[in-house]
C-alpha cells in the first residue's frame, strides 16, 4: 500500500535494498566522456581566477558543454553499475555512493536503462527503466527523475547537486531504496457500520489507510507481500513521514481493522473539502472521543491530523477557559477592546483596525476582537496558556494515541510580546483541525475525551487523558460566548440554521508570505464536534466555516 505515513512502531526489519548492472541511453544531453574543466573563459562568458601560482578556478555561468559533461558522466557511471565513479561528479561522494550502491544490492533493481532529456537551464531530466527481482519475483520499474548541474565553488568544476531525489522524486535526503517481505502485511479498513474504506470510495483516506496497515498490519492477522520500497532516514522522522511503497511485486493477505468513521459522514467530509482547495475537517463525538470523518483536499499529506499551523482566534475558546479560571473576566463583565495595544515593544491591531470602547467580554469574544485578550497579558505568567492547554484539554503532551500518526498540538511557553500574541493563537501555537475539534468537544462535554480512530480495545493501547476537569461554572460561559458567537457574532452566517446547543468560534492566522490568512473554524452541536482549516483562504467563518457548519447539520 502506497504513500505511508509514519507511525510510532516504526517497522524493525530490514528487508533487502535496489540495485544491479545499469545500461544507459543518454539523448540530449550527450554520450561519451567530456573533460570536467574548460580553459580560462567558457562559451558563456565565464572567466577564470587565480592568484599567484595557485590553479586557476573557474567562476560564472555552466556552459552547455559542462553541464552535458558532469550529467553525462553521471548518467552514464550510474547505468553501468559503477557507483563511485558516478559519485565522484557530484557534491556529496558519500552519500550518492552510499545510495547508489544500495540500488544495486538492497532494491534489486537491475538492467537499468537512463535516458537523459532536453536540459532546461542547468536541470537534465531523465527517464529510469529497469526490473526489480527478488527471490523469483521480477516486475518491470519505470519513473522520471532529474537532476542539477552546479558549479563546485572550490574548484570550479561542474559537479550533480547531490540529493537523494536525484535517483528517485519520491526520497528525502537520508531515506534508503530497499527490496523484500514488506515490514507489515497489508489490512482492510471499515467503517464503523462494517463496509469497506478505500481511496477509490474515499480520496483522501490514503494517509489515514497507510497509517493503519503499519500500526495494525502485524497483529490484524494479515501476511506481508514482496515491495520494493522507501525506507525514511532521521531527516523524513522530522517530516513524520512513513515509508512508501514504490511497487508491489506480490499481494499479502490482509488483516481486518475497524475504525469508528461514519460512512455517511466521512462521504459528506470527502464532498466538502474537494470543492475547497487547501480545506483539511474533522469530526468528532464530544461524549466519547471517536473520530466520525476525516478529509482533506490534498490527498498526499494529513494536515487534518498531523498539520502543524497557527489556530489563529479559535485558540481565544483555550484563552478564555484560562481568564474564566482566573476570575479576570466573565462573559458579562464590561470590557473594552482598544484599536492597538502596546506590549514589549510590539503594537497589536485588530482585525480592520476595529475596536470596541464601550462592551462586554462576551461581545469582544463574539466579534473576535484580538485586544480584548492581549491586554490580560500583564496579569499573567508565561506559563498561564501552556498549563491551562495540557491540564485541562490534554494539548501538547505528545500522548495521544488515536489509531494512527497524529499531532497533539503545541502551546509552547512564551515570554513579552509572543506570549501576547499566544493568547489569539499566534506566536509558537500550532495546531489542526484534530486538536481544535478536540477543544470544541471538551467545551460541549465539560471534559477532555482524547480522540480516536481505532478502539483502544483492539491494541490495549492507553488513551491520554487530562489531569484536571473544567468547573461546571467555567463550561457554562464557555458555552455562552460560544453560542453568541455562533448566533450573533462571527460564526452566525456559517451557523444559520442550526438550532440551540451549538456554538462556534472563528479564526485567521496570518502567515508570513501569504496574501491572505489561514481561516479557522470550530464548533459543536449537541454530541457532535467538528473543525475545519482552508490555508490561504481568508477569515474562518467566511471558508472553513461552511465546510464544518454542513457537517454539523447532517448530525441534527
Amino acid at each position: 500500500m502506497g504513500n505511508r505515513r509514519r507511525v510510532e512502531e516504526r517497522r524493525k526489519t530490514k528487508p533487502a535494498v535496489i540495485g544491479g548492472m545499469i545500461a544507459v541511453v543518454v539523448v540530449g544531453v550527450g554520450v561519451g566522456a567530456y573533460a570536467l574543466t574548460g580553459g580560462s573563459a567558457a562559451d558563456d562568458g565565464s572567466t577564470t581566477s587565480s592568484s599567484d601560482n595557485k590553479p586557476k578556478v573557474k567562476t560564472g555561468p555552466l556552459s552547455a558543454q559542462e553541464i552535458r559533461s558532469a550529467s553525462t558522466t553521471f548518467l552514464t557511471s550510474w547505468q553501468k553499475g559503477k557507483a563511485s565513479q558516478a559519485a565522484a561528479v557530484t557534491s556529496d561522494p558519500a552519500a550518492a555512493t552510499g545510495l547508489l550502491t544500495g540500488y544495486a544490492t538492497s532494491a534489486h533493481v537491475k538492467d537499468v536503462t537512463l535516458t537523459a532529456g532536453a536540459r532546461t537551464g542547468d536541470k537534465v531530466p531523465f527517464s529510469v527503466k529497469g526490473t526489480v527481482s527478488y527471490k523469483g519475483t521480477t516486475k518491470p520499474l519505470a519513473y522520471e527523475s532529474s537532476l542539477t548541474v552546479v558549479r563546485n565553488k572550490a574548484t570550479g568544476k561542474p559537479q550533480v547537486d547531490w540529493h537523494s531525489a536525484v535517483v528517485h522524486p519520491d526520497l528525502e535526503d537520508g531515506d534508503t531504496l530497499v527490496t523484500g517481505e514488506s515490514g507489515t502485511p497489508p489490512v482492510k479498513a471499515y467503517d464503523r457500520d462494517g463496509g469497506e474504506l478505500t481511496t477509490a470510495k474515499y480520496p483522501s483516506l490514503g494517509p489515514v489507510l497507510d497509517g493503519l496497515r503499519e500500526k495494525y498490519g502485524k497483529i490484524a492477522g494479515g501476511k506481508a507481500g514482496i515491495e520494493l520500497r522507501v525506507v525514511r532516514g532521521k531527516e523524513s522522522d522530522k517530516a513524520k513521514l512513513s515509508d512508501k511503497t514504490l511497487l508491489t511485486l506480490s499481494e499479502g493477505t490482509p488483516g481486518k481493522v475497524k475504525t469508528t468513521l461514519s460512512p455517511t459522514l466521512e462521504a459528506a467530509a470527502e464532498q466538502q473539502v474537494a470543492a475547497k482547495p487547501k480545506s483539511s475537517v474533522v469530526v468528532m463525538r464530544p461524549s466519547t472521543g471517536e473520530i466520525l470523518a476525516v478529509a482533506n483536499n490534498s490527498h498526499s499529506f494529513n494536515v487534518a491530523f498531523q498539520g502543524s499551523l497557527a489556530p489563529g482566534s479559535t485558540m481565544k475558546v483555550v484563552t478564555s477557559t484560562m481568564l474564566f479560571e482566573k476570575d479576570l473576566v466573565h462573559p458579562n463583565d464590561s470590557h473594552p477592546c482598544p484599536k492597538t495595544y502596546k506590549l514589549a515593544g510590539w503594537t497589536f491591531h485588530n482585525d480592520d483596525d476595529s475596536e470596541i470602547k464601550k462592551g462586554t467580554f462576551k461581545l469582544a469574544f463574539g466579534a473576535s476582537c484580538n485586544n480584548a485578550f492581549i491586554n490580560f497579558a500583564p496579569k499573567l505568567s508565561n506559563s498561564d496558556l501552556t498549563t491551562e492547554a495540557q491540564q485541562v484539554y490534554g494539548l501538547g503532551l505528545n500522548n495521544w494515541a488515536i489509531g494512527v500518526p497524529s499531532f497533539d498540538g503545541s502551546v509552547p511557553v512564551m515570554s513579552g510580546a509572543q506570549m501576547g500574541a499566544s493568547l489569539i493563537g499566534q506566536g509558537g501555537v500550532r495546531m489542526n483541525p484534530l486538536n481544535m475539534a478536540s477543544v470544541s468537544s471538551t467545551v460541549s462535554s465539560g471534559t477532555f475525551h482524547q480522540p480516536y480512530l481505532v478502539s483502544p480495545s483492539v491494541d490495549n493501547r492507553t488513551l491520554a487523558k487530562a489531569s484536571r476537569t473544567m468547573s461546571s461554572t467555567t463550561q457554562a460561559e464557555l458555552k455562552d460566548v460560544m453560542s453568541y458567537t455562533a448566533r450573533y457574532g462571527t460564526a452566525a452566517k456559517a451557523m444559520a440554521g442550526l438550532g440551540s446547543g451549538c456554538g462556534a468560534k472563528t479564526g485567521s492566522a496570518e502567515v508570513d508570505g501569504q496574501k491572505k490568512p489561514n481561516g479557522w473554524f470550530t464548533a459543536y452541536c449537541g454530541d457532535l464536534a467538528a473543525s475545519g482549516v482552508v490555508q490561504a483562504g481568508g477569515h474562518g467563518g467566511d471558508t472553513a466555516g461552511p465546510i464544518v457548519a454542513a457537517l454539523l447539520k447532517m448530525g441534527g
